[in-house]
């Protein structure tokens, strides 16, 4: 007895000690399930490759230690409503992970039972790529999302510069959701799907043709084919009969072609004949080492599976391989973990139990949490590479091998990988490499459908390349542009003549034929020509069309091969000149400024010429006079007086040279204005035009008339609609008063042909509009922009200027009249030599006063001292103040020569005169300069 409780306490503490080491004792076996149609291409594969993981790793016994993987496969025949069900029988038999679904639509279901149980479902096949772990944490993909595939097919797109494609699918989760990643990823390099093709999941053959036929009507001729095995080579096998897989077509079928044609034993002429030229991708997988040894052993394998027909591997079967393993690594590392295998009921379930769906025998995995846990973290390599998922719950580095098929067989004509993009060189020696998705986007040549390896245009015109119905404007005026000759059916003009050499810059052949638009009688309106296009009535449209926003967003238009744009057109008169025209140079604060300054010259000369100048001396009448002579004689560099001090030749200088300029200016100015020819109208710009509320003129047909309502403002009621260059000139003759128009609102191109035809009239103010000519298609159409390349052709060849000198050039043009006044020369325009004048001249001023201040202060210094006088009080002291300033009024006025100035340095006496002979120094130098004055 105490022999038993020994044992007993010894077993609990090694219970204890295991549970405080969170180890688990581990099962002897682990029972998971598999859900996938066995006969199918995919499930052939995954069902050897299960078989053959599980007794792999039961064999080795440092994966489980000792437990047994046993799995547990259910066939659900192509049915969506049999793998829910199976999948609901392995619920209840406590299953703690399965293996699959392989199909999309299945998954998208049981993922919700998957969540609210917590069993992992590991798939090998659903590429949906909705089936995220944000909405399905329990879904766990092992093989790549159809996101990267779609990326891959984008790629491989604008790789060979094809614009729009056809989208053929099967319209469920699988289908209907890749071809929206497709949507996407061309989106995002600026391409588009122009059609998609659904297909009804088990459609007969007919409504497979039925859909074909309708995407042959389309204008693109690349086709994504995403389909399943059994309707892909259904689809095939009709595009062949329907003559959609000749020259000039593009197949792109996604990996199960490959998947397909990779498990067939062998591959049937009858069935390769009906896609020759098609280009598929393959899901890529590195060539490791149990990959080579599981394709070793697949002939065994697939005899030892008695339920399989022969049948080779493909990379969902090596999926469906790694899939076992990273569950069995993740299963280990859960036991390690202290994981146990415990399920409780639902207590959500009890609300619902009862009747006979046994919903009770449902039951919680209390540790499925764990276990999904680690199954994310697994990290190893597998027979397709390194297995391991990112952050998002794909697998990491996805990539894909770009396949052509070609005669009795495939050729791998690249790769495309997420890491590198497009190569020829394998993912794996890229991966060594730093990242650069562009560096090499390269790939082999392919043959394509018409073994040809010429890469197709990948798009027809509509309708199957039917001949194109060009509509093009039946006018009335103008017809140089666009003319129409009823009785023959023939069409010309300028625009038919650049659409004509355009079409023959192509590189493929364009069958079209002119259809006239409009009654004879008038212009057509544009508006509606165009929306024939719309309502395909047209394939496009030739003529003089201007390309305005409205049109552009119902249209595709070429690049403009005429600058247009709405111009005014009105009537002008000649401007006579008058008597008074010399004023109008100047403005007339440029007159009194300049007259200013003459006199401000003529008075600092003289000021600075007084003293030592006896040209400038003399009575005050004649010093006045002398100074309006010398400075108004500056003008003609006629003065006669002579300068002699420094500073009033430095500023007579610098006041010849204003001259010098002022006069140039003046003459060319009055020149322009006599001799330039000088019109004048009413109207001078699109403002004054608007604001005159007076009748205004548009052609008949063009899109002048709604541009002046809607984007100007102008009312209605005040535009007449003129259909001939005639009317324009008797509507601008008549005027607003007659019953005419006072300016003509039109497109650029027809009023310089006017103006070449008719005087008086002349285009005002700016073009207030800037816009072109160009030719009109569907939107998104290829054909525009193959034009838009021809055309820029044209205009650096120089074959649209000789066009347009055919059709256009008669003569010189008066395009554009000048009917603002002759511009007038401003203050502003010689402001900066004034400046310089006026602080030369004050310069001057302030060196010559204080010259002057030196020499009365020596002369002052000189002088022997006054006699004394008594003192008046503040009588005495204003008296004195204002005899200095007389006295040195008077000696600024006196006349200095250089005798004098050299002996008012050596003898004080001889700048006072007779100084002895008075009293007061001061005194006797006023009385002799009174004297001189008097002289």
């Amino acid at each position: 007895m105490k022999f038993m409780l020994h044992i007993l306490s010894i077993f609990c503490c090694l219970c204890s000690c295991a549970l405080g080491q969170n180890i688990s004792v581990r099962p002897s076996v682990v029972n998971i399930g598999a859900l996938f149609t066995f006969s199918s291409t995919n499930g052939r594969a995954a069902k050897v490759a299960i078989a053959a993981a599980v007794n792999d790793i039961n064999k080795d016994p440092s994966v489980l230690r000792g437990t047994k993987l046993v799995v547990q496969m259910q066939d659900t025949n192509y049915s969506g409503f049999i793998g829910i069900v199976q999948a609901l029988q392995f619920m209840e038999k406590d299953t703690i992970a399965i293996i699959g679904p392989q199909s999309s639509v299945v998954a998208h279901v049981i993922s919700h039972v998957a969540n609210e149980l917590q069993v992992p479902l590991m798939s090998f096949a659903a590429t949906d790529p909705t089936l995220t772990p944000l909405q399905y944490p329990f879904f766990v993909r092992t093989v790549h999302s159809d996101q990267f595939q779609m990326a891959s097919v984008a790629s491989l797109i604008d790789y060979y510069g094809w614009k729009m494609v056809t989208a053929v699918y099967i319209d469920d989760d699988y289908g209907r959701n890749g071809i929206s990643s497709l949507d996407d990823e061309l989106a995002k390099r600026r391409l588009k799907i122009l059609y998609k093709a659904a297909i009804r999941p088990g459609a007969k053959k007919s409504e497979m043709a039925a859909v074909l036929v309708k995407a042959a009507m389309m204008e693109s001729r690349v086709f994504v084919l995403h389909a399943h095995d059994d309707s892909g080579i259904d689809v095939f096998s009709l595009a062949y009969n329907l003559s959609m897989t000749s020259g000039g077509y593009v197949w792109i079928a996604t990996d199960w072609l490959t998947a397909y044609l990779d498990s067939a034993p062998r591959l049937e002429s009858g069935l390769l004949s009906t896609m020759q030229g098609v280009l598929t991708l393959r899901q890529h997988t590195e060539n490791t080492d149990r990959k080579k040894t599981l394709v070793s052993q697949w002939s065994k394998l697939v005899k030892e599976d008695s339920g399989s027909s022969g049948s080779l591997p493909n990379s969902y079967g090596l999926y469906a391989y790694d899939t076992v393993w990273m569950l069995a690594h993740g299963l280990d590392a859960f036991f390690n973990s202290g994981g146990n295998i415990s399920f409780s009921p639902d207590p959500r379930l009890r609300a619902v139990a009862g009747g006979a769906l046994n919903l009770d025998a449902l039951s919680v995995f209390d540790e499925g949490m764990l276990l999904l846990e680690k199954i994310r973290k697994v990290n190893f390599m597998g027979a397709t590479g390194t297995v391991k998922l990112d952050s998002d719950g794909n697998l990491i580095l996805p990539a894909y091998d770009i396949v052509n098929i070609i005669g009795s067989g495939l050729r791998t004509i690249g790769y495309w990988s997420n890491y590198s993009g497009l190569s020829i060189v394998s993912p794996e020696t890229l991966y060594k490499k730093p990242f650069n998705v562009s560096a090499n986007q390269e790939l082999h040549s392919a043959i394509w459908p018409g073994e040809t390896v010429t890469k197709p245009r990948g798009w027809v015109f509509p309708n199957n390349g039917n001949e194109l119905r060009i509509g093009v404007p039946d006018r009335v005026s103008y017809r140089q542009f666009v003319s129409v000759d009823n009785q023959t059916e023939t069409v010309g003009g300028f625009c038919i003549d650049v659409f004509a050499a355009a079409i023959n810059l192509l590189q493929y052949p364009v069958t079209y034929r002119f259809i006239p638009f409009g009654n004879g009688r008038e212009n057509p309106s544009y508006t509606e020509l165009i929306s024939q296009i719309v309502t395909n009535g047209f394939d496009a449209v030739v003529g003089d069309v201007a390309i305005v926003t409205n049109r552009t967003k119902v249209v595709d238009f070429t690049q403009p091969y005429v600058g247009s744009g709405l111009v005014i057109l009105t009537a002008v008169k000649t401007q006579s000149s008058n008597g008074w025209a010399f004023l109008q140079p100047f403005t007339i604060r440029m007159w009194s400024v300049t007259g200013v300054f003459f006199l401000i010259i003529g008075t600092v000369i003289w000021l600075l010429e007084h003293r030592i100048n006896d040209e400038f001396r003399g009575p005050p009448a004649k010093q006045v006079i002398t100074v309006f002579w010398f400075s108004f004689s500056t003008l003609f560099f006629a003065h006669r007086e002579d300068t002699r001090s420094t500073l009033g030749r430095f500023v007579i200088l610098i006041w010849l040279f204003v001259v010098l300029i002022i006069q140039s200016s003046y003459t060319a100015s009055l020149t322009s204005i006599l001799t330039v020819q000088q019109l004048t109208s009413p109207i001078t710009g699109i403002d004054n035009l608007i604001a005159s509320d007076e009748p205004i003129g548009f052609q008949v047909g063009s899109f002048a008339e709604s541009y002046l309502v809607h984007e100007l403002g102008v009312s209605p009621s005040r535009l007449k609609a003129l259909g001939t260059p005639d009317e324009y000139k008797q509507a601008l003759d008549l005027g607003p008063r007659k019953g005419g128009v006072v300016a003509i609102v039109d497109e650029r191109p027809y009023v310089e042909l006017f103006l070449l035809q008719h005087d008086k009239v002349a285009i005002v103010g700016a073009e207030f509009t800037k816009s072109g000519w160009g030719f009109a298609f569907p939107r998104d159409s290829q054909l525009a922009v193959d034009m838009s390349t021809a055309i820029l052709s044209l205009s650096e060849n120089g074959d649209l200027q000789r066009i347009h000198d055919k059709w256009l050039s008669n003569g010189a043009s008066q395009s554009t009249a000048d009917l603002e006044p002759a511009e007038r020369l401003r203050v502003q325009s010689f402001s900066a030599l004034f400046l310089i004048c006026g602080v030369a001249c004050l310069a001057a001023l302030a060196i010559h006063g204080c010259i002057l201040v030196r020499q009365y202060s020596l002369h002052v210094a000189s002088l022997p001292p006054p006699a004394a006088v008594a003192t008046g009080g503040d009588g005495a002291i204003s008296r004195s103040r204002r005899s200095s300033i007389r006295a040195f009024l008077s000696f600024a006025d006196r006349r200095e020569t250089q005798s004098s100035l050299k002996g008012s340095c050596k003898d004080p006496a001889a700048l006072g005169g007779s100084s002895g002979s008075s009293s007061n120094g001061v005194s006797s130098f006023t009385s002799s300069n009174n004297t001189s004055m008097s002289r």
